[in-house]
């Protein structure tokens, strides 16, 4: 529908939305984050290779100048040839630097996964060495960026990777927590999030006035692609509700919410769950059997039972949509399909084009009300897309 060398244009079915596929070199593209950058450049990471897992997989940059109609060459950003490097974010941070996070870990094993950090003092232009997040464990993951607060600390959500007792790991027992920090990511504190086992992907945004300063809310992923799920803060991040299911389904694959200028909250995700689902898979690094067999186990940490209920892998990835609210998430009466198809997710395979999601979306808003769209297609390229609030609410 729009190529693949990064020019953008309007949909051809579609006048109220502008399209691009980003450019990109390699077999498969997956995860996308989307960052207004200090300039109003557009910055797009994701991470690349022949398929989520293994060692190849990278992490690559793009950007959209302002002004310009066509997404850059894409620049690749990490290259450890032991490693998946996987879940790119940046993260604009105070004194003009920007942040790049993403994870590092062996084969499927999540658990392995550490927290690497690159940090660029010219918006992207150069960056500085790679090295690991400082205070983070192994059998860490990051999906969202970090949140400035007001009264300066930092809030990095985290979900904690852990394998069931003798077996690779399958994501049944991940759960999430917050990274906190008050000197500027130095030093970290850990803050549990009670219940939230299964609830991954942590998105805060703050809670809409005339909650107390600093009220917060967040929205999960659900391994058990049930429901989006939804917790509070009162105190900054510092405790947390038990997170609780939402109207809005979920398929076990990543959401990403937003407060949007106007008060409303949008969130972009697959109106999917287990309920539509026809096949399961085994676990989502099942095409990486040989590899998984292979690979040292790498446990990085041992936990105290086995789950009550096993992760379920394989609910469509698809329709991808676009929904607002206006009472904080308890309801989303404004919803409109971005991408439509049968989400066909039960392989990674890239190179033999068998995978058909359209997943793993990001969302931001620009200054004019825009708001910009990323996401993963078939995983073979990212697709950029823009269109303003309204374009929900008059389709919906």
């Amino acid at each position: 529908m729009t190529g693949l060398h990064g020019e953008l244009h309007v949909h051809e079915l579609d006048p109220a939305r502008w399209v691009a596929d980003l450019p990109t070199s390699q077999v498969q593209a997956h995860a996308a984050n989307l960052t207004v950058l200090a300039d109003g450049t557009l910055a797009c990471v994701w991470f690349g290779g022949s398929m989520e897992g293994r060692a190849d997989i990278g992490v690559y940059l793009s950007r959209l100048t302002p002004g310009s109609t066509q997404w850059s060459a894409p620049v690749a950003l990490s290259n450890d040839p032991d490693r998946s490097e996987q879940n790119p974010i940046l993260c604009v941070m105070p004194q003009g630097q920007l942040w790049l996070l993403h994870t590092a870990q062996t084969s499927g094993h999540q658990d392995t996964s550490v927290v690497r950090q690159r940090i660029s003092h010219d918006n992207g232009q150069t960056w500085g060495p790679t090295q690991d997040l400082a205070g983070v464990p192994k059998g860490t993951f990051v999906r969202q960026p970090i949140r400035l607060q007001a009264d300066g600390s930092w809030l990095l959500p985290i979900f904690c990777c852990k394998p069931v007792p003798g077996k690779a790991w399958d994501g049944s027992l991940d759960d999430s927590a917050v990274m906190r920090s008050t000197d500027q990511g130095a030093s970290w504190q850990r803050i549990e999030v009670p219940g939230s086992l299964g609830c991954v992907h942590m998105n805060i945004v703050a809670a809409a006035p005339p909650a107390a300063d600093g009220a917060l809310l967040a929205f999960f992923r659900s391994r058990w692609a049930d429901h989006v799920y939804r917790t509070r803060s009162d105190d900054g991040g510092l405790h947390w509700e038990a997170p609780q299911p939402t109207v809005l389904p979920n398929n076990n694959s990543s959401i990403q919410a937003l407060r949007l200028a106007d008060g409303r909250l949008a969130m972009i995700f697959n109106a999917s769950s287990a309920a539509n689902a026809t096949e399961r898979r085994a676990s989502l690094y099942d095409d990486l059997e040989d590899d998984l067999k292979n690979a040292p186990p790498g446990t990085a940490q041992t936990p105290a039972a086995t789950p009550d209920r096993q992760a379920f892998w394989g609910a469509p990835r698809a329709p991808l949509t676009l929904a607002l609210s206006s009472d904080d998430g308890l309801t989303w009466p404004w919803q409109r399909h971005l991408e439509t198809g049968d989400g066909w997710c039960m392989s990674n395979n890239s190179e033999q084009g068998l995978n058909r999601e359209y997943s793993y979306p990001s969302i931001t808003q620009t200054p004019d009300g825009m708001l910009h769209l990323a996401y993963t297609v078939f995983r073979q390229h990212i697709r950029y897309a823009r269109v303003m609030p309204d374009w929900v609410t008059q389709g919906a």
